[in-house]
């Protein structure tokens, strides 16, 4: 059953006025008791099990439109320095980048710069030096790098980066390139979902050929400016930003190691390179809820969302690293919870562990991360990763249902 999949033709009409008839979290909602309520047992259940497998610090907030509900902040941000999670605290939030992407490449579809329908090869020739066994390189579109459905494998770097030398990823796309003579697509392009970092790499690189501007310039005028999102950034941090930069951390032997706050993601930027504090991606999900008028109209339209929320793909079970994902958008993941559905992603880089759910019928939202990955000790049952996953679960089948209100 693909609960998802069957809702397309239910999903909602787009309000001409964003956030028009939203009724606030209030008093008078019966169900305002349950929703604290399942809340506070995910609350509860982070700041717990934190503690307990190991996590040097992290944060899971609760919001709705641009409104904090509920927040838990727990352990360092950097241990050595002594100095703990706070709001301003700054993670790295790894795959979540990719909605960025996805986000700049509607709009200049928006714009009339490109169609979805566009042969990635069209605007990257490098492209048809790719091997594909079934049909052609050239059925590859701009709409299947946005799906996952391109047939391109999951990572950009195939070969090394078991040397202290080698470089973290590819650092520019002539590297990238001159790989592609030894890349081939693993499926036919829109046979099925296969998650792929390169095809999101590829998107970035039509971004720049049809905009003029380089990726992480156009993020910042196109995206992070409007949104006033001045905490975010790519790459190394600005040194007045750097009070506030979180550490990274790997369990080994169950003793957290730090790994440093920066490091250089090269090419996969685009797809994983986004450093910001908690309340920059509270902005962010007030914007795709378009219920607290956060510029969200001179970005994107609500249209626009909407389309790249709509099911394009079944993810299948298992993908994307355990979460509860049911099909795959245009960079977002489509998730079904018993009021509804919520859209969002996850990421995990660099010993961070990331995602964030959005429910766009009411505006309510999750946001969690940690600086730490790895296992706490020798029982399996204490690693980072299955502790985020369980949190995940736990939103979405305890928390998101009993949110009052509905638009």
């Amino acid at each position: 059953m693909t609960p998802l999949l069957a809702m397309t033709s239910m999903l909602p009409t787009p309000d001409p006025v964003p956030g028009a008839g939203l009724r606030p979290l209030a008093a008078q909602d019966a169900s305002l008791d349950e929703f604290t309520a399942a809340w506070e047992n995910v609350a509860d259940f982070f700041r717990t099990e934190a503690a307990h497998r190991g996590v040097v610090g992290g944060s899971l907030w609760f919001v709705r439109d641009g409104a904090v509900l509920g927040k838990v902040l727990h352990g360092m941000a950097d241990a050595a320095e002594d100095r703990p999670v706070d709001d301003a605290t700054i993670f790295h939030w790894a795959s979540l980048t990719k909605t960025l992407t996805g986000i700049g490449i509607l709009q200049l579809r928006d714009r009339g710069l490109l169609l979805l329908e566009d042969p990635a090869a069209n605007w990257l020739p490098d492209l048809r030096s790719v091997h594909a066994a079934e049909g052609s390189v050239d059925e590859v579109t701009v709409g299947h790098l946005l799906s996952h459905t391109s047939g391109f494998r999951a990572s950009t770097w195939p070969w090394g980066g078991d040397q202290p030398w080698h470089p973290f990823e590819p650092t520019r796309w002539e590297e990238l390139a001159t790989m592609m003579p030894w890349t081939e697509l693993l499926f036919r392009p829109g046979e099925r979902f296969g998650y792929s970092n390169p095809g999101i790499v590829v998107l970035a690189r039509i971004l720049e050929e049809a905009s003029g501007e380089p990726w992480e310039a156009y993020v910042q005028k196109w995206i992070f400016h409007p949104l006033e999102l001045e905490g975010s950034y790519f790459r190394h941090t600005p040194p007045h930003l750097a009070p506030h930069r979180s550490n990274a951390y790997r369990l080994e032997g169950g003793i957290p190691v730090p790994r440093g706050p920066d490091f250089d993601p090269g090419v996969t930027v685009s797809n994983s390179g986004w450093n910001a504090p908690v309340p920059d991606l509270v902005r962010y999900l007030a914007f795709l809820s378009g219920g607290a008028g956060e510029g969200g109209a001179g970005i994107l339209s609500r249209s626009s969302l909407e389309e790249m929320w709509m099911p394009r793909v079944e993810v299948g079970e298992g993908a994307a690293w355990g979460e509860p994902h049911e099909a795959m958008g245009l960079t977002f993941f489509l998730t079904s919870h018993a009021g509804g559905r919520l859209v969002g992603h996850a990421g995990r880089q660099w010993s961070h562990l990331s995602f964030f759910y959005l429910d766009p019928e009411t505006g309510a939202g999750a946001i969690g991360v940690v600086n730490t990955d790895g296992v706490a000790g020798p029982d399996r049952r204490l690693d980072a990763r299955a502790f985020m996953n369980e949190v995940r679960a736990r939103l979405v089948r305890d928390v998101f249902p009993q949110v009052p209100g509905r638009r």
